[in-house]
């Protein structure tokens, strides 16, 4: 079995929880961590902790039936697993519980652990505790933390304001653990960028060792694993037939590991770059993935390695298959518009600018494919995620997508650029469910090279 760590909100310290969790039981066991949702940033520190690939929990990109399947397989090649949840514990997609914490708790019949933010809280703990624990009866509540807790005096009062609820409190995290990470517009700053990680994983671990009752948490964690009804499948690699260039730096890491892996089941040798150092492409690829990241924190570099963007541009208008997602796309972009106002020029492909915003552009997105890509063809719907606070200057007189928001969202909007033979979009998408993306980018990549 495992535990999820879910937050009363967003907020309360979740993810520190976790990594302390996740640090200090990696020192004796090998963990599998898992997070709920569509977030990149907080399974990178997961990964760092663990030396394991996170793998993202999200009904909404994939399904209920994936979900189950990959926390199956995963968790069963760790000693332990570990779920961080998203948000606040009931809060899920659009005006549901759907691909909330408690969703996937519910899914995978796992028990909760409970973060709460004492900070400005005394008595009035147990009332959120106990409302938490009633809301919905199909759910288990394990235990709480209590965190940022202010002195012994503080945590002598949380404690008897719970002691009538006979739920255990399971750790208690001072508001001087020392453990700061940087964040920034949109979360966390990724591990590529920090320094000193080994540092913050060892505090982390003195955290985890000293914060919790390993006494209860360990038989909660150690119980048998329920067999799910969803049985893991085999995963079958094929022989490597083309070559995959995979931007891959402190600009470009947001790709889910499930993607990765699934291309190189589709046939494909995944040959890592960076657009920051590399003067050019690796030789010899037949195909190219630009993924997520931040860009715009490191376009100064970006522009000033003009071979590599000028290598990217030739292969794309070479009709290289090429496929590109959110800082992929605004790196084929002429310029891009830094937070700080300074422009600098990217690599030209897309007839566009691209800036940076206050604006945040949020929400899971049904997108309806309006014409063949190297990766979909016309009519096909998937579900995609956006996040980002860039505009573009201009839209596509031809977009890839016609999108939607997810429940009783307004959204409607068309976006996507399809040009030479490149797919690039803001959207991001979770090949979990869709194994014939990965195929057909393989198959596309097979046909340009006349293999």
């Amino acid at each position: 079995m495992t535990l999820i760590v879910a937050g009363e909100r967003s907020g309360v310290g979740k993810t520190t929880v976790t990594l302390a969790l996740l640090a200090s039981l990696n020192r004796q066991r090998q963990v599998q961590s898992f997070k709920v949702g569509p977030d990149y940033i907080d399974p990178m520190f997961h990964e760092a902790v663990t030396g394991r690939s996170c793998r993202n929990l999200d009904p909404v990109l994939t399904s209920e039936q994936y979900v189950q399947q990959c926390f199956a397989r995963h968790s069963a090649t760790a000693d332990l697993s570990l779920i961080e949840g998203v948000m606040g514990l009931f809060d899920g997609a659009g005006d549901s519980d759907w691909a909330s914490t408690a969703h996937i708790a519910r899914l995978l019949a796992v028990p909760i652990l409970l973060v709460i933010d004492c900070s400005h809280l005394s008595r009035s703990v147990a009332a959120i505790v106990h409302g938490y624990r009633s809301f919905d009866p199909r759910l288990r509540l394990a235990g709480v933390v209590l965190n940022r807790v202010a002195s012994d005096r503080h945590l002598e009062v949380l404690k008897g304001a719970l002691a009538p609820l006979n739920l255990p409190v399971l750790g208690v995290l001072h508001r001087n653990a020392g453990i700061k990470i940087p964040d920034r517009h949109l979360g966390l700053v990724p591990t590529d960028e920090l320094q000193g990680m080994e540092k913050i994983v060892t505090q982390l671990a003195d955290v985890g060792d000293q914060c919790f009752d390993w006494e209860r948490l360990m038989p909660l964690l150690m119980s048998p694993k329920k067999t799910l009804d969803a049985k893991p499948k085999p995963l079958q690699a094929k022989e490597r037939r083309v070559r995959v260039a995979i931007a891959k730096d402190p600009a470009f890491n947001f790709y889910y590991p499930d993607n990765l892996e699934l291309l190189e089941q589709s046939g494909a040798e995944l040959v890592f770059w960076s657009p920051l150092k590399d003067s050019a492409l690796p030789a010899d690829i037949q195909g190219m993935y630009l993924g997520g990241g931040f860009p715009e924190m490191f376009a100064a570099a970006l522009a000033e390695n003009e071979q590599a963007r000028q290598s990217v541009k030739a292969a794309v208008q070479a009709g290289l298959p090429t496929y590109a997602e959110c800082g992929g796309l605004m790196y084929l972009c002429e310029s891009l518009q830094d937070l700080e106002g300074q422009t600098y020029p990217m690599v030209g492909v897309l007839p566009t600018t691209v800036s940076m915003g206050a604006k945040l552009t949020l929400g899971y997105r049904q997108a309806t494919v309006q014409q063949n890509t190297p990766l979909l063809s016309k009519g096909v719907q998937v579900w995609g995620h956006e996040f980002h606070h860039s505009q573009l200057s201009q839209t596509s007189a031809h977009p890839i997508y016609d999108l939607s928001g997810y429940g009783a969202s307004t959204l409607s909007a068309r976006e996507g650029w399809s040009l030479f033979n490149l797919h690039a979009s803001y959207v991001h998408l979770h090949w979990g469910v869709h194994p014939e993306i990965p195929q057909r980018f393989v198959h596309q990549a097979e046909q340009q090279s006349g293999l």
